[in-house]
């Protein structure tokens, strides 16, 4: 068992890690006053400059990986960007973690990635040059459309919304929300998935399907706070399709193939939140300490009372096992698939979020009333993390993962 990282895998993680030092980190306050200051759900200048040295640099598009023989690639669609494995990835996701917009820098926030990696592997020449070239040139924003607000969308053979053939059409009737990056002037693509054929097996009633945001039938009904947050420019919409008509060439794959694409494209998205999320437990702990260290109790520098030094240790260790724990997963989806790796990207899927939010919340005591105020990124963070617990499967649809796959050798056993 080897823990060293390659060249290559140490090249792409420094090369992102000086970049956000360098050049995002000094503009934080830029970005801070643009959203503060003007019309907040307009794109940002500040991101939008960094974008281009991001490109000059060689860093774009570092989330796309190698192609598979599982997909449906066209080799004469040329685009622009490194194919890095999921290992090589998740070590460049951490870093961008850090800084909560930094992915963006990169073209590879969500939920354009995994909407990217789908037209990639599944889409159509046609849907490639539509869709995939201006979402991979940073042109467009897109969102990704599954989760219902009448239904547990905790188990996706739940939905509702319907996708009916109609000709040379499809119509798409449903409401959606939760559509996050909805709320970006750029976001026009969409990612529907919805029922072709309610009467068939279980997993085969779902499809998937590309709707133009600006097709008649589309409203945005509202745009979605999270703990009072609402995320400008981003947002999460709540978005009602009424008798859509979207061309038949918009299907993806074809019917009865939408549960499939989602399991495609949730095991990468996972890993990348993951990673993403340890990355904001490490800014964290910085600001945990680098408060108790400047401050000042009942005689004595903070971080010298006990109870300090325990929860610093704990965060330590939390996050190093962690950070183990994905780049196994992450590791094993490159060296056997995402099948393979299942049990591993639920259990750091479940972890992870978890281990973040109880050092984000010790960074906040550790800040008083401060931590809770909006001077520093700690209230923001811990509400957009906790989101991770419910985002890509809940918590508790990854226990039952991990749980069915314990138990399963004893209860062969029994029988």
């Amino acid at each position: 068992m080897d823990f060293t990282l390659s060249e290559r895998e140490r090249g792409f993680q420094h090369r992102v890690r000086a970049f956000t030092a360098s050049e995002v980190r000094p503009r934080l306050r830029d970005y801070e006053d643009e959203v503060a200051q003007g019309d907040r759900w307009a794109p940002s200048q500040t991101i939008e400059a960094l974008k281009v040295k991001a490109r000059a640099a060689g860093l774009w598009n570092l989330f796309m990986p190698p192609a598979g023989d599982h997909d449906q690639v066209d080799d004469s669609f040329v685009f622009s960007g490194e194919r890095l494995s999921n290992l090589e990835y998740a070590l460049c996701a951490e870093e961008m973690g850090r800084i909560h917009w930094a992915s963006e820098v990169f073209n590879c926030s969500a939920p354009d990635t995994g909407n990217m990696e789908v037209l990639h592997r599944y889409g159509t020449r046609a849907q490639k040059d539509r869709w995939l070239k201006p979402l991979m040139e940073g042109e467009i924003r897109s969102a990704f459309l599954m989760t219902e607000p009448e239904v547990a969308s905790s188990d996706a053979t739940n939905i509702q919304t319907s996708i009916v053939r109609d000709g040379d059409h499809y119509v798409v009737e449903g409401r959606k929300w939760w559509s996050s990056g909805a709320g970006d002037p750029r976001c026009k693509l969409a990612i529907v998935m919805g029922k072709t054929d309610p009467s068939a097996e279980k997993h085969r009633q779902q499809a998937m399907i590309l709707v133009d945001l600006e097709a008649p039938g589309v409203r945005k009904e509202r745009l979605l706070s999270v703990y009072g947050y609402d995320h400008a420019p981003h947002g999460h919409g709540e978005i009602t399709l009424d008798k859509v008509r979207v061309p038949a060439g918009n299907l993806l794959l074809g019917e009865g193939r939408g549960f499939e694409i989602a399991q495609g494209r949730l095991g990468p998205g996972r890993i990348h939140h993951c990673m993403r999320t340890i990355g904001a437990a490490e800014e964290a702990l910085e600001a945990l300490c680098r408060r108790l260290v400047g401050r000042t109790a009942f005689g004595k520098a903070i971080y010298e009372h006990s109870l300090w030094e325990e929860r610093i240790a704990q965060a330590r260790i939390d996050i190093e096992m962690t950070r183990l724990l994905c780049l196994k997963a992450a590791d094993m989806m490159d060296r056997a698939g995402n099948k393979a790796a299942r049990n591993e990207i639920a259990m750091i899927k479940v972890q992870a979020p978890r281990m973040a939010l109880r050092i984000i919340d010790d960074a906040v005591q550790a800040h008083g009333g401060a931590g809770v105020s909006g001077d520093f990124a700690l209230a923001a963070a811990w509400a957009h993390i906790r989101t991770l617990r419910l985002a890509d499967g809940p918590d508790e649809v990854h226990q039952r993962v991990i749980a069915r796959s314990e138990l399963r050798p004893y209860r062969q056993e029994a029988q």
